[in-house]
């Protein structure tokens, strides 16, 4: 993957009330494909470890490969809809998910370039699963609340028909650059090993360096995490990204200091400083591991919404943001730098519930802790 260390200044079109601009310097930026939109979608999930993997492709083979986003999304939901059917309603069903349902799905289906499978029909430009996401719902609730009959075998077909109406059918064969593929030979062609790639997170409820399911709700698949220290959970970040690996993040966006309108996430020490941090350097909280504990056992950390790091810079005052390629378009009256965020090291360290990177990108001290 081609690495990029600039030194030159630029300003980020952040303006406050308060009249002054942060100046950023970046430091690491690794190659990605362009920041697109996920509509009116809650599959940021895919989205994101799609981007992620593009990246990895980049690094792996050079080549500039756009990955179907939807093709992922196609074949995830029929195992959502049996997990929630299945366990008879007491699950949730929803359209989130996480980093590793992509990998999961990858393993078992492959990879398909978006002009393979768009996921839209002739007539649609953007994605909207309103409808969709509706007609899903009320079909597994249905299945569930049946009571005094049996659950009829076609339930399975009747989900998988919905979804090759509103996204269509999953292809088995496809020409790509001349050459025909299946979605199995196609991922193998990307390079793209499934059982490359883990999930860390940090949480003291669990003990350091064990592998663990953490309960959250959109972890509807049970996919485990390997956990650590919380500053060694950073430092893997840094150490990757300076190794040249991206990262698929998973991270709490509620709060009011995440803003994709300004372009700028940050942890104020004092909460007076919620609207002055958008377009100031203003000091931030210290985060330790407990306080880190007691903010996702109180439900302020929630797992919201999966993005892509793709870098590193810093301001004029020294202080490291992560470059994180967002999925909400590059809309200027929606959104700042072309639709990445600059995100401190204390909004990281206190929100981001878990990254997913390829196990080369991790440090050997760590591998060893953690016994890989």
């Amino acid at each position: 993957m081609k690495k990029l260390y600039l030194g030159f200044l630029f300003t980020i079109g952040i303006l406050s009330s308060f009249g002054q601009n942060y100046e950023f310097q970046e430091v690491i930026n690794l190659e990605s494909l362009p920041v697109i939109s996920q509509d009116k979608t809650g599959t940021c999930w895919s989205f994101s470890t799609s981007s992620f993997l593009e990246s990895e492709i980049i690094r792996l083979t050079g080549k500039k490969i756009d990955l179907s986003e939807m093709y992922q999304v196609r074949t995830t939901y029929p195992k959502k809809a049996e997990n929630f059917v299945m366990r008879q309603g007491k699950a949730q069903f929803s359209e989130g998910g996480l980093s590793h349902d992509v990998i999961n799905s990858a393993a078992v289906y492959g990879l398909v370039p978006i002009s393979t499978y768009t996921g839209l029909s002739e007539d649609e430009k953007k994605h909207n699963h309103a409808e969709l996401v509706a007609v899903l719902e009320a079909m597994v609730k249905t299945y569930v609340d049946n009571p005094g009959k049996q659950l009829s075998p076609k339930w399975k077909t009747a989900i998988s028909k919905v979804l090759d109406t509103y996204l269509g059918e999953i292809p088995t064969e496809f020409t790509f650059e001349g050459k025909k593929y299946s979605p199995k030979s196609f991922m193998e062609m990307t390079k793209i090993k499934p059982s490359d790639y883990l999930t860390l997170t940090s949480f003291t409820h669990q003990p350091l360096y064990s592998n663990f399911i953490l309960n959250i709700p959109d972890n509807f698949s049970n996919g485990s995490m390997y956990n650590l220290p919380l500053d060694e959970f950073i430092a893997s970040i840094d150490y990757a990204l300076e190794k040249g690996y991206t990262l698929a993040l998973d991270c709490d966006v509620s709060e009011i200091t995440f803003s994709a309108k300004y372009g700028i996430a940050f942890i104020p020490e004092n909460k007076e400083d919620e609207k002055t941090g958008l377009g100031e350097i203003i000091i931030e909280k210290k985060i330790t591991p407990s306080y880190r504990q007691q903010e996702f056992e109180n439900y302020n950390t929630t797992d919201d919404h999966l993005m892509h790091i793709v870098g590193k810079v810093k301001d004029q005052k020294g202080n490291s943001y992560y470059k994180i390629k967002n999925s909400w378009g590059t809309d200027e009256s929606r959104v700042k730098n072309g639709g990445f965020v600059y995100m401190s090291v204390p909004y990281m360290s206190l929100k981001a519930i878990s990254v997913l990177l390829h196990k080369d990108g991790i440090d050997k001290t760590t591998k060893k802790n953690l016994g890989l």
